[in-house]
Order: C-alpha cells, then structure tokens, then sequence
C-alpha cells in the first residue's frame, strides 16, 4: 500500500484545490469537466506537484472545492486509473501511482503494475547474475563453481547419445514432475524416493513454488541469519513475517524461543557449507533440531546445494537424510553449483502431498522441466561422469579457495579484514572494521572491475553493513592476487574517507 507523502511546507488541501482552480483557467471550456480535470491533475503529477504515494483528496471534498459534481470527480479518477496515473484503494482512498509515460504513450506502464508486485523492488540477484555474465569484470559476488572444470565432452558425447536414442522424449512434451527414468537416476545417487521428486528449474524456482504453496501473507518463517538473499526476497514477496536464527551462533535454544514466540509456518535453512557464511551444522545440532519441528509441528526446508562441496571429511547427514519418515523435512537441491547455473536444473524431496501440489501450482508457469537436460544429466549420473567431476571440482576450489585466502592475507592489513577459511562450499564471510561501511569498499572495487557482494541483503533486518561475502570459487587462482589488491586498496580508500568525515563532524 503506498504511503501519503509530508505535503511540503506551507501546502494544504484547499492550497491544492486552489492550485487545481489556478490551472483550470487556461483550459478550453468546450472540454468535458471530468476531461479537464484530468488533465489539471496529470500536469501536477508530471511536473512533481503530486508524487506518486501522494494521496488525492476524497471525491466529495474536491467536488465541493471545484464546485463541480461527485459523479464528475468519479469519472475523473477512473481516467487517471485507466492511465495508469492513479490507483484506488477500497476503505484508504485515492493515490497517485505513477507519472506519465514520454511520448504518446496512452497509459503510463508502471501505474498498470499490480501492488503486490512493485512490492518487489531488489536487483541483487540480477544484477549478481548480469555481472557474472559481464566478461569485463572480475566478479566474486555471484556463486559460480569453476566453469572451466564443466565436463564438456562429457555432456557431449551424453548429448549426442540421447539425440541419437531417445530424440523422441527429449523433443516431446513430459511429466510436470519430471522424466521417470530422471527422477530414478537423482534418487539414486542423493537418497530418496522417485515419486516423491520433483525436478525444477534451478533451486529458486523451487523457492517460489514453496512459497507459494506455503506461505500466507503474514506468516512467521524463521530463516538463517544471516541467509540465502534469494530465500528471504521469495519469502518476503510471499507476505512472510520474517525472523532470523543466528546461525553461526546455533543456539537450539534461541530457535525454541522463537518457536515458541512467533509459531512460524515453517523454518528455510542451509545447513551445510551455508550461504554466506559457510559454517555447518554438526549432526548433534541436526537431530536436536529435528526433535524440535516434529514436537512443534513446523516443516523444515533444508536447501542441500552445496553438500556435495566438502574439501575434506563428508559432510554430516542431511536433515533429510536423519528423517527417516520424511515427515518434517522438505529439501531442494541444484546442479547449478556442482555443474553449471546455465543448466537451470534442481529438484525438491517432499511427501508426496506436497509434490503433487507444487506440480500443480508449477504447471501454471512451466509444464515441465527441459527433457534434454534432464536426458543428459542423467546419463552423466548413471555412468559415473558426475561424480568422477565431482573429485576434479572439489580439487580446484579447493585451490581457488587457498589462493584467495592467502592473497587477502597478503595484500590486506592484519585486522582489516576478517574471515575464518570454511572446509567447503564457495564462500569467504568476512568482516570488515567498524569504521569501514561495505558499500564504499564495494562502489570502490567495482570503478576498478572488480565485483564483491555487501552482507546487507543476508540480513531480514538490520545488518551486514560492515561483512563482505566473496565467491573463491568463481575465478581461478591467477587473478585472485588482483582481486584482493583491489579489495586492500578499497578497504584502505573506505577507511580514509570515513577519517575525514568523522574529523569534519
């Protein structure tokens, strides 16, 4: 709903009335009222007398101001509507919603633009994705796995086999749910059940149709803290009220309380090598968390993506995996980080119920998933070519992360920067001094092509203002000495001009 906006100083109701009779001198009295007063609105809108978010006054006031008829009024502000200039709200009134288009445009795009959607107004996520596809620019915000390590032909040769035997499915339509022989292959290799699969898009399609299948405006969803950007944007858009749990802290306590306080509808966690912070649950925390959703009755969504990262020792057992009746747990995996975000290829493992309702609520936008993707990866699985990259992938990052590790320590003053080095996943959380704001250290990487990501959109409330999330995983070794350069210089440039502030204060 939009806000009335402070009038500006000295500026009334009559004071508008009398700025609306002003204007309506000069124009041609041949013009229907309610034409005229249109046009005497939309020239205050486009010269920014009335703003959008300004509220109009009540039909009956302007009416008695004009001295013209309510009906005329009520004409008037169902043309600025259809022009897209207006927006009426039943019990609040009348606001304006845009200004004119340029040009001879007969309606103004964005006043056309449904409220629940203007809701909906951070471009991180595209423009993490639009600068990872920037090839003049080094970028390690958005999470990319080591691209040059794609199996190429690999996923060739897989190609080519499925075109030559199985053209047939891969050029027809299939299954919301997937192709059987698909979800059999994913069951298979991550633990589950076929029929209790449901492929995707990538793991943010999955987000959206959870949250729309879930999530209530107003609904309490607890969610790590900080967490995955694209979870809390989906939750937030979905009308959730959001509540973090300090995840590096991982007090089961806290998550009690909140419990217990907020009765969420469900809780979204990334337990493993999490994002951004890269910390993982240790199984103790795992079942004790489990034990928790069952005695409540709140469903846990368990974002798995980046289990199959670990450097070293295996990662825990999922929060899937240890429940065994899959009765609590919903979880959504992607190929995006263990082969390519091009693919635009994940799954979720529900109870049935719960698959058959997000096939039903994703065939409203995407009847089924592309077969040919499905087709090849699942000779990659079935043949062992993923898991053989697997052990390559998880080589290189682990050098990638040791490179740019040590060329942060190198180049940046101890203290300066802040970050424990994960045993996974592709993420370095660090933590700049107080005095250093994020955003001046990121504005100053990228006037030098370098990209990093601030903390600030991790965070359902306040925070991050001071962390950096950097992706090891996204360029390799011999450009992270440039990189962390550059981050040194914009941490030192962010230093200095918070000095000279402070000493001008």
């Amino acid at each position: 709903m939009p806000k009335t906006p402070v009038l500006k100083a000295g500026q009334s109701a009559n004071g508008l009335f009398r700025a609306l009779k002003t204007d309506a001198r000069g124009l041609p009295r041949t013009r229907p009222l309610y034409r005229r007063l249109v046009t005497l609105v939309e020239g205050g809108i486009a010269r920014g007398d009335l703003p959008p978010g300004f509220q109009l006054p009540p039909g009956r006031e302007l009416a008695s101001a004009m001295r013209v008829s309510r009906a005329t009024v009520v004409s008037a502000y169902r043309e600025l509507e259809a022009r897209g200039l207006a927006r009426g709200y039943v019990g609040r009134g009348t606001f304006v919603s845009a200004t004119p288009d340029a040009g001879s445009a007969p309606f103004a795009w964005r006043g056309k633009i449904a409220a629940a959607a203007l809701q909906s107004s951070d471009t991180t996520v595209r423009d993490l994705v639009r600068a990872a596809a920037d090839p003049a620019l080094t970028s390690l915000a958005a999470g990319v796995p080591a691209l040059d390590c794609f199996p190429t032909e690999a996923f060739q040769r897989a190609m080519n086999t499925v075109l030559a035997r199985h053209a047939d499915t891969a050029w027809r339509h299939g299954p919301t749910e997937g192709l059987p022989r698909f979800r059999a292959a994913l069951a298979t290799r991550f633990g589950g059940d076929p029929e209790h699969i449901l492929v995707l898009a990538g793991a943010q399609q999955g987000l959206d149709l959870l949250a729309r299948c879930l999530i209530d405006p107003g609904d309490a969803v607890v969610v790590d803290r900080p967490g995955y950007l694209g979870a809390i944007q989906t939750f937030r858009a979905a009308g959730a009220k959001l509540v973090g749990w300090d995840i590096a802290r991982a007090d089961i306590d806290e998550l009690e309380e909140l419990l217990l306080r907020y009765r969420p509808k469900l809780v979204y966690t990334n337990p493993t090598h999490q994002n951004p912070t890269g910390v993982t649950m240790p199984i103790r925390l795992r079942r004790e968390m489990l034990e928790l959703a069952a005695r409540y009755r709140v469903p846990i969504i368990e974002d798995d993506t980046y289990r199959e990262l670990s450097f070293t020792a295996p990662s825990p057992p999922s929060l899937f995996t240890l429940d065994e009746a899959h009765t609590v747990v919903i979880r959504i995996n992607s190929f995006s980080k263990m082969l390519a975000p091009g693919l635009r290829l994940g799954w979720i493992s529900a109870v049935r119920p719960i698959v058959d309702q997000l096939a039903m609520i994703k065939q409203r936008c995407d009847p089924h998933t592309q077969n040919l993707s499905q087709l090849v990866v699942c000779e990659l699985l079935e043949h062992g070519v993923f898991d053989r990259h697997l052990v390559t992938l998880r080589a290189e990052h682990h050098r990638r992360r040791d490179a740019l590790a040590h060329a942060l320590r190198q180049h940046v003053p101890p203290g300066a920067l802040r970050f424990a080095v994960p045993d996974g996943g592709m993420y370095l959380w660090c933590q700049l001094e107080p005095r250093v704001r994020a955003r001046a250290v990121q504005a100053y990487a990228l006037g030098e092509s370098v990209m990093v990501l601030t903390g600030e959109p991790f965070y359902v409330d306040q925070g991050g203002g001071h962390q950096l999330r950097l992706c090891y995983t996204a360029q390799p070794p011999a450009r992270a000495d440039q990189a962390a350069r550059t981050i040194a210089r914009g941490i030192a440039a962010a230093a200095s001009d918070r000095s000279s502030s402070v000493r001008l204060v």
